[in-house]
């Protein structure tokens, strides 16, 4: 398996191996790998000649150092996993210095008002830094498509403005969550949780699912009274937020439409550990 440090040794690669009829799919991640990772992966081998992951943690979009300093970093697994798919599997692991050439800052962006809502509002700046490193390893990998998964929706529809704004010449590929076997959304902070916590923790998605059911009877507001109860409920959580918002705009439900797609999000804390999910309430 070929892994490359440094964007230009990759380039060199790419450029030797790039064909009239192949094509390019990349998996961009932080690392940690789990099989919701493994899935982008086996969608790109499928519908591409040639497949690049990265493994980076991009310090530019941590709002809170004491996150940043506790990611995990598993190159050796996450290479061991990839291997398990194809040892064909290119994998890019840069260094911050090669990513960002001492110039660790993020570019500011403006994605129509999608940066403003959720995540926005609880992780200032966090948006300008995926959006700086989405961009440059976009840059650096030239990649025909790229796959991120939907447990991330905000990230995602913020990534295809990205493109739509900067004129990118990159398909933006959404995939389902993976979840563990009692609902939780597969994550890589998951394994900074107790086998305990993963237990407990199981009651995000199962509250989301009941959240669904609500949606269809019930107001925005009440559905939402009901969740912000259910965690009042159970000490080991802290709701940090749960909205009901249109998918395409992320903006507030504030009266149902029938011809609008609506989304639940939510982020909880498990004893400092921060957990998202979301689901599709149409």
């Amino acid at each position: 398996m070929l892994i490359f440090r440094t964007k230009a040794e990759l380039n060199k690669f790419l450029t030797q191996h790039r064909g009239t009829n192949s094509t390019l799919g990349f998996v961009p991640t932080m690392g940690a790998l789990h099989e919701g990772h493994l899935s982008l992966l086996n969608q790109s081998m499928a519908n591409n000649s040639v497949t690049v992951i990265s493994i980076f943690v991009n310090p530019t979009q941590f709002n809170n150092s004491e996150d940043l300093l506790h990611y995990p970093r598993t190159l050796d697994d996450d290479v061991k996993k990839i291997k398990t798919i194809s040892d064909t599997i290119i994998v890019y692991a840069p260094t911050v210095e090669d990513i960002y050439e001492g110039n660790t800052t993020s570019q500011h962006y403006n994605f129509d008002g999608l940066e403003h809502q959720m995540e926005g509002k609880f992780r200032l700046g966090h948006f300008d830094g995926v959006g700086t490193v989405v961009q440059r390893l976009f840059d650096i990998v030239q990649p025909d498509t790229a796959y991120f998964g939907e447990k991330d929706f905000q990230q995602l529809q913020i990534i295809k403005k990205l493109v739509e704004k900067e004129k990118l010449s990159v398909k933006i590929i959404g995939c389902s969550i993976h979840r563990e076997a009692n609902g939780l959304a597969m994550s890589s902070r998951n394994l900074r949780l107790t086998d305990q916590q993963r237990k407990e923790a199981a009651l995000v998605f199962k509250t989301l699912q009941t959240a669904k059911q609500l949606f269809g009877t019930k107001s925005a507001k009440e559905v939402s009274e009901f969740v912000t109860q259910t965690f009042q409920n159970h000490a080991v959580f802290e709701l940090e937020y749960f909205e009901i918002a249109d998918e395409s705009t992320l903006k507030s439900c504030i009266r149902k439409n029938k011809n609008k797609k609506y989304r639940a999000f939510i982020a909880v804390f498990v004893n400092k550990i921060r957990l998202i999910d979301t689901i599709s309430l149409n």
